[in-house]
C-alpha cells in the first residue's frame, strides 16, 4: 500500500489542529481564559491545569511526527538526485531543530518558564517557516511526480500566508492589538499544519522507508557502499 505513507502527514495535521482546539475548549470551559476580554494565545490556553498536560502531550506527539516526516522527506528528495543535496540537508537540520522547539514550548508553560517557552516558540515558528520555504524550492527542484508544479504553487501560497501571519504577530503585539496578534498566531499554526498535511501528495509516491547504515573502512568508498549496507525497511 504505497499510499499508506500519505496518511502520516494527514494524521499530523489532524492531530495538531484538533489538539490545540481541544485545549482551547477546555481552557474556555474552566474559565482559564476569557475570550470576551481578550482572545487568548495558544500558549496561554495551555498554561494552566488540566489542559496544560494535554497541551504538553499534543506538542510531544507533534514533535515525534514532525521528526518522522522530516526524515522521510529528506530521504525522498535525496533519492531523486544530488542536484539539491545541500538545501535538502539544510532543511533536515532546520526541521529537526524546529521539531525539538515544539516540544520545548509545549513542556515549558509560558506562565512558569516564560523565556524558555518564548525561545522555543521563536525557534519553532521562525525555523518552521524557513523549513517550509526550503521545501517549496525543493518541490520545484526535485519533483517526484507530475503533481510538483501545483503542489509548489499551493505550498508557496501557504508559505506566503504564514509569513504574513508571523509578521502580524510581532507588529500587532508591539502595537498593543493583542487579540488580533493572538488570532494571527492561531492562523499561523493552522497554516503550518496544512503545510505538513500537504506532504501527503509527495508521500503517496513512497514505496518504502529505509534507514541505511554505511560503514567506512580503508578509504574504499565503493567497497563500503557495496558490502557494508545494513538496511532497515519499513514497507
Amino acid at each position: 500500500m504505497m499510499w499508506a505513507w500519505a496518511l502520516l502527514p494527514v494524521f499530523l495535521a489532524v492531530w495538531g489542529i484538533v489538539g490545540v482546539w481541544v485545549v482551547f475548549g477546555i481552557a474556555v470551559s474552566n474559565h482559564s481564559v476569557n475570550v470576551t476580554e481578550q482572545f487568548p494565545y495558544i500558549s496561554v490556553c495551555g498554561s494552566y491545569p488540566p489542559q496544560s498536560s494535554v497541551f504538553s502531550q499534543i506538542c510531544n506527539g507533534c514533535t515525534f511526527l514532525i521528526v518522522w516526516i522530516d526524515v522521510i522527506r529528506y530521504q525522498q528528495v535525496r533519492d531523486l538526485g544530488d542536484n539539491c543535496c545541500h538545501a535538502n540537508r539544510a532543511s533536515l537540520v532546520i526541521g529537526l531543530i524546529s521539531a525539538a522547539a515544539v516540544s520545548v514550548l509545549g513542556n515549558f508553560q509560558v506562565s512558569v518558564w516564560f523565556w524558555v517557552h518564548m525561545s522555543g516558540a521563536v525557534l519553532a515558528f521562525c525555523l518552521g517557516l524557513v523549513y517550509f520555504w526550503l521545501q517549496m524550492w525543493l518541490t520545484l527542484k526535485a519533483e517526484p511526480s507530475q503533481d510538483g508544479h501545483w503542489v509548489a504553487l499551493l505550498r508557496a501560497l501557504l508559505c506566503s500566508l504564514s509569513t504574513v501571519f508571523l509578521l502580524g504577530i510581532v507588529v500587532l503585539q508591539v502595537s498593543g492589538f493583542r487579540s488580533l496578534a493572538a488570532i494571527s498566531e492561531w492562523a499561523l499554526v493552522m497554516t503550518y499544519f496544512l503545510l505538513f498535511g500537504l506532504f501527503a501528495v509527495e508521500f503517496r509516491h513512497v514505496h518504502c522507508f529505509r534507514v541505511t547504515v554505511q560503514e567506512h573502512s580503508g578509504g574504499n568508498k565503493s567497497y563500503d557502499r557495496l558490502h557494508h549496507n545494513n538496511t532497515i525497511t519499513m514497507p
